[in-house]
């Protein structure tokens, strides 16, 4: 083991000055394309140059790959192929069957291509086939933050081809990939970036063509080349996915249930504009098959911020979301008066709701994107919301009354973005609603610039935006935000300010927790990117944080928070983390009231979290939390446990629970004083939530979901108090009639079969705890008592059968 040590070594260093420089390879093209079988057998691939020289990023960065890579190249005037070779013992290769962009933390082997079409360093696509020729395929973007082993955006879904095949010493990959899933500009010749990704899964190897150095800040900007594509013309990029969808939904509506046949049709449109801009449209869309919520009792002054779950909003928006100010549940959310209706029949036993839906109704929607040869982006988002009503029924007249619950509304966002050399741009946001009559309206502008050296060490990050709101009510607002950082190296650090006026309000298409606040924030990390003795890796940092109120500018909060995470060399993972709080904290948005704030005592909260190895059947993640302020003996305790085990190379079930349990917690009692002054009150807050997930893959392109979630929040409140003026606590008589016991619970299971390429039928079914369904669980504190009671109350059930039919516009004129 030493001898071979001492040769690995000069090999190493010699190989050390390589990794700076950029791999390049000349791009082949050829007039006969070669059959997509998984056999690299076609006469086509004999004479195209073989890319080889993988180099870890991990485990172990800076190191040859433990087994022996071969890529080749080449394309046509319709597609780019990729070819290959993955040497490995056949016995070794990890084989398991993962839905479509599932193939993290999961048993499986991988390889994967990713081009950069405009040469910018900063956006480009990427397109990845497991050992089970199963498909992930991702948009590259400059922001792009994700999780561990994810590179971009996989919402975004594109059509080409893939076959895989063992052989008696590896496996091979055969990709085709169409110009109408890729983007780039006109050229008679052109340089694309070009990466090469093999993943190792016994060893947890990612091994790049081109050495991607974990001390440098981004991903694209680490890209090899490959050179001297020509006379590749961007085809008409024209596709058409109709759909049609049927199915039956019962919903519990007081002791009864509505019933109601549901039939729906529309289509998504793609239609490539130029080589570089492309639109995409939806035409009275149809988002029923969508996973539920994970509907909690939200108790902060804080808005909840939901995933987005429906297709059209999530692929291919990563230009619209550059700046933060697109959150995409605003289009078609719960209309604004959905809940005054219900306040209405609540209040008087004589009305009867007939009809309150709980969703708004998109008429279509478009999205115009691209970007040109001088890398300047540009975004168009429109949608078109109908005008929604509720119908309300007196008990006695039988009179009915029609309410309207949200008007006609636009929604708009409009996007320039320069991107310069290396990672820097600057970045042009407009996003505005406008809705009909005097209902308010809404715009924001905002202009972000991001400047890096030359040696992508040092940034400086600046943004400025502006609200403007209208209608029945008008105010305007500002934030802005500079921060100046080192990104790169084992040590980094940074300098933040933030500053939201009062009345900053980017709202109706963004998401603010809350405005009217000054943030200085600074941090220092150090991260140990190469192995030791016990670690793979490792990081520490820490970040203080001082906060004000804006106006009138007041201190709110000092607080620091470390923490330290460790990979050992087990592939366990642990996090510690910590945030003190050493002084009074004044919390101006508690109690919902200008003017008003809550005084808080000094508080220490410590959290521990990890997992397993994720290669075992069974993987394990854990976490816990423990917090104390001791002045007001407030305590409060959670515990995260999931636990993920792999039956065979088909199937998996994962269920993940989280507990916790918060005595005397201080907050708004949701109560006031006749003048208006609001009340606050001490409670016990208890909660446990538990999802199970499975998954069945029949085949690469056949698999059957389940996922059941159950969420249980108790309440007791222990005294209720005025405030004075200093934010300290008065004594009042207790409130009788305010406890809690908040249930949800959901079940949403899906068969979906892409039968072919881009074309697809889901059969769904969900079941869900009706909204006005209440467990009584007298003298029953446990959880599973009350589960058991939930599932005594009324449920609604749907059942939906939806078909989408991919239709390439080139294809339909070649059989013509």
């Amino acid at each position: 083991m030493r001898l071979k040590n001492y040769i690995c070594l000069p090999l190493f260093l010699v190989s050390l000055p390589l990794f700076s420089q950029e791999k390049s390879q000349q791009a082949v093209k050829i007039v006969q394309a070669p059959k997509i079988d998984g056999s690299l057998n076609d006469a086509a691939w004999a004479n195209v140059p073989v890319l080889t020289g993988f180099i870890q990023n991990y485990p172990s960065y800076g190191m040859p790959g433990s087994q022996k890579t071969e890529v080749r190249i080449m394309y046509d005037n319709s597609a780019i192929y990729i070819g290959a070779f993955m040497y490995d013992d056949p016995g070794l290769i990890r084989k398991q069957i993962t839905p479509r962009d599932g193939e993290q933390q999961t048993d499986v082997d991988y390889f994967s291509v990713f081009f950069d079409t405009y040469n910018d360093n900063q956006n480009g696509f990427q397109f990845l086939v497991t050992t089970a020729n199963v498909q992930t395929d991702a948009r590259l973007s400059a922001n792009f933050t994700g999780d561990f082993g994810s590179y971009g955006d996989k919402t975004w879904d594109a059509v080409w081809e893939s076959r895989v095949s063992m052989q008696s010493n590896g496996w091979i990959a055969e990709i085709r990939i169409p110009y109408i899933s890729l983007r780039f500009a006109k050229k008679d010749v052109q340089d694309w970036g070009l990466q090469l990704l093999r993943f190792i899964r016994r060893t947890n190897e990612n091994n790049f063509w081109n050495p991607v150095d974990p001390k440098v800040n981004g991903f694209v900007n680490q890209f090899g080349n490959l050179k001297g594509l020509q006379d590749i013309q961007p085809p008409l990029r024209l596709s058409f996915s109709p759909y049609i969808t049927t199915g039956f939904r019962s919903s519990p509506v007081g002791n009864s249930h509505l019933n109601e046949w549901l039939r729906n049709g529309g289509m998504d449109v793609k239609y490539g504009i130029n080589e570089s801009f492309t639109l995409d449209a939806t035409l009275i869309p149809d988002f029923g098959q969508v996973v539920s919520d994970n509907v909690i009792n939200n108790l902060t002054p804080y808005e909840v911020k939901f995933q987005e779950n429906r297709p059209f909003f999530t692929e291919g928006t990563e230009l619209f979301n550059k700046s933060g100010l697109f959150y995409s549940r605003r289009v078609g959310d719960i209309p604004e008066g959905y809940y005054g209706v219900r306040g209405m029949a609540d209040s008087d036993p004589n009305l009867e709701i007939i009809k309150n839906p709980a969703s708004t109704q998109l008429y279509n929607a478009i999205k115009f994107s691209g970007r040109t040869r001088k890398k300047l982006g540009i975004g168009i988002f429109n949608a078109v919301t109908s005008p929604m009503h509720a119908i309300i029924r007196d008990k006695t007249t039988r009179e009915e009354k029609r309410i309207e619950t949200e008007p006609l509304a636009n929604y708009n966002i409009i996007v320039v973005d320069q991107a310069f050399k290396g990672r820097s741009y600057v970045t042009l946001t407009n996003t505005n609603v406008l809705r009909n009559s005097v209902a308010r309206d809404a715009n924001v502008t905002a202009l972000d610039v991001a400047l890096y050296n030359s040696t992508n060490t040092y940034a400086l990050n600046g943004t400025v935006r502006y609200s403007k709101i209208w209608g029945m009510d008008s105010y305007d607002g500002y934030n802005t935000t500079l921060r100046w950082g080192k990104v790169s190296g084992n040590w980094q650090y940074y300098l933040l300010g933030n500053v939201e006026s009062k009345r900053y309000d980017p709202n109706d298409m963004g998401i603010l927790p809350a405005a009217n606040e000054v943030t200085y924030r600074t941090s220092l990390s150090y991260r140990k990117f190469t192995p030791t003795k016990t670690f793979i890796t490792y990081s520490y940092s820490i970040s203080p944080r001082l906060l004000y109120l804006y106006q009138p500018y007041s201190y709110s909060r000092f607080d620091v928070t470390a923490s330290a995470f460790w990979i050992f060399r087990n592939f366990w993972d642990v996090t510690l983390s910590t945030n003190i709080t050493p002084g009074r904290e004044k919390n101006y948005f508690e109690l919902r009231t200008d003017g008003k704030y809550l005084s808080y005592p000094s508080n220490y909260i410590f959290e521990l979290e990890g997992s397993t190895d994720s290669r075992k059947k069974l993987f394990v993640s854990f976490g816990g939390i423990y917090a104390v302020a001791p002045d007001y003996n407030n305590t409060y305790t959670s515990l995260t446990l999931g636990m993920r085990y792999r039956f065979s190379n088909k199937f998996s079930l994962d269920l993940r629970t989280n507990s916790g349990l918060e005595t005397n917690q201080l907050g708004y009692a949701f109560q006031r004083e006749i003048n208006g002054d609001p009340i606050a009150g001490f409670r016990d807050n208890r909660y446990f939530e538990s999802i199970l997930a499975g998954i069945y893959n029949f085949n690469s392109r056949i698999n059957l979901t389940l996922r059941a979630r159950h969420y249980w929040n108790k309440i007791n409140y222990i005294s209720f108090h005025n405030v004075d003026a200093s934010g300290h606590l008065l004594d009042r008589s207790f409130i009788p009639g305010q406890d809690d016991n908040f249930n949800v619970f959901n079940l949403d299971a899906f068969m979906t079969w892409d039968f072919r390429l881009g074309s697809r039928l889901v059969v769904g079914y969900k079941n869900w705890l009706g909204d006005d369904e209440t467990a009584d669980i007298s003298g029953k504190n446990t959880y599973l008592k009350n589960l058991g009671e939930v599932f005594d109350l009324h449920h609604g059930n749907e059942f939906t059968i939806r078909l989408i039919y991919f239709l390439d516009y080139n294809q339909l004129r070649k059989k013509k």
